[in-house]
């Protein structure tokens, strides 16, 4: 897998310590009960006439309350990666290689309840035969005493180290810091919002080693605004939940993102969510548009070898294209302690999708599908 393809760990481990399931506000106890879920996702990707990475990922999730102040939360996820890599921009010949790979991540966060806050301090791991990452977070919640807004920070760091199959003598590394500040507010009985701002900065290696010539900054600040809106409508019992998030890098990128779920009860133990995802980016600064021929090689641009550029990046992630990403999830309530759900989405990426002006030329339209399965027992 190329160093590039991970997500940055210090942003999921704050994510992850940070989450307000449903953006919702609460009074900082711990959880009376424990829980453990089982996760099971099948991911499947694919450009026309080729079915390229096919993903498999088990995880477990375990919630155990350590006492009326305390509470220890854990998860680990082996991902299993094969299928055909695309050959440098999305042209793939019949010569493309075969890839395999696996990835083993785990996480634990222990949490310290008092009246009104709540801090917590985590730590994340994840390796696999090219990549390796440690990260750590710590993140704190407090709340106003009618607990009608809350607050929320958090900080995280990681630390990678990056090697590639193709070359036995890259030893490189990555380090991120992350800042997280947010605020939640109920805006009425019905209406909650909220609103999350992060820094990352990133020093290190971010080239992508299976990629020639790909040769990027070494160093990545991204900063990103979050806004959450949830209003639940009394007459079908049900909520919407929408979410614009607004991104930019100092790569050159600025990308938009807007979702929406409706979550609908029916009947006493079964929910139905439908969900939609738009999103819109540019490319990179460095970023080109290659016209791959198999009987010249490496799609270099003109000019490469008598005046190479100082940045440059034939990656399909750093280009111009817009997305959408349709889904449906279904709850079932089986007894008051077992729960199961079953979730699957549809992405579909389109370079003539992008808004606000056209996406990059020459590329492959991408499509993928995410099929997920869970069950989880409170104790």
């Amino acid at each position: 897998m190329a160093a590039t393809d991970r997500i940055d760990k210090a942003g999921a481990i704050i994510a992850a310590a940070l989450a307000l399931p449903g953006v919702a506000l609460h009074a900082e106890t711990a959880p009376e009960q424990g829980q453990v879920a089982v996760k099971y996702l099948d991911y499947q990707d694919s450009q026309p006439g080729l079915k390229r990475i096919h993903v498999t990922a088990p995880s477990v999730y375990v919630l155990a309350p350590l006492s009326s102040k305390w509470a220890l939360e854990g998860s680990a996820v082996a991902d299993s990666v094969s299928g055909a890599t695309p050959r440098y921009h999305t042209a793939i010949s019949g010569a493309t290689p075969r890839m395999s790979d696996e990835r083993h991540a785990a996480d634990v966060k222990l949490t310290r309840y008092h009246e009104r806050s709540a801090w917590g301090v985590g730590l994340s791991h994840s390796k696999e035969h090219d990549y390796e990452s440690n990260a750590g977070s710590l993140d704190l919640r407090w709340s106003s005493e009618d607990n009608n807004r809350s607050w929320n920070l958090g900080v995280g760091v990681s630390s990678d180290r990056i090697g590639s199959t193709n070359d036995a003598t890259l030893h490189e590394h990555k380090h991120t810091t992350e800042l997280t500040v947010g605020v939640t507010q109920a805006l009425s009985p019905a209406d909650l919002a909220q609103l999350d701002l992060t820094y990352n900065r990133g020093r290190g290696f971010f080239s992508d080693p299976y990629k020639e010539p790909d040769i990027r900054p070494r160093e990545r600040n991204q900063a990103i605004a979050l806004l959450r809106w949830n209003h639940f409508f009394t007459g079908p019992g049900a909520a919407l939940r929408t979410s614009y998030r607004y991104y930019r890098d100092s790569f050159g990128i600025r990308a938009h993102t807007l979702g929406a779920q409706w979550v609908q009860p029916v009947g006493a133990r079964w929910s139905v969510t439908p969900s939609m995802r738009l999103y819109s980016q540019s490319a990179a600064s460095f970023y080109y548009d290659p016209v791959y021929d198999p009987d010249v090689g490496a799609p270099y641009p003109p000019g490469y070898f008598t005046n190479p550029p100082t940045y440059i990046s034939p990656d399909q992630r750093l280009s111009a294209f817009g997305a959408v990403t349709l889904g449906l999830k279904l709850g079932l309530q089986i007894t008051p302690d077992w729960s199961a759900d079953l979730k699957a989405e549809r992405y579909e990426q389109r370079s003539s999708w992008r808004i606000g002006g056209s996406g990059s030329p020459g590329l492959d339209p991408f499509s993928a599908t995410f099929l997920q399965v869970g069950i989880a027992k409170r104790f």
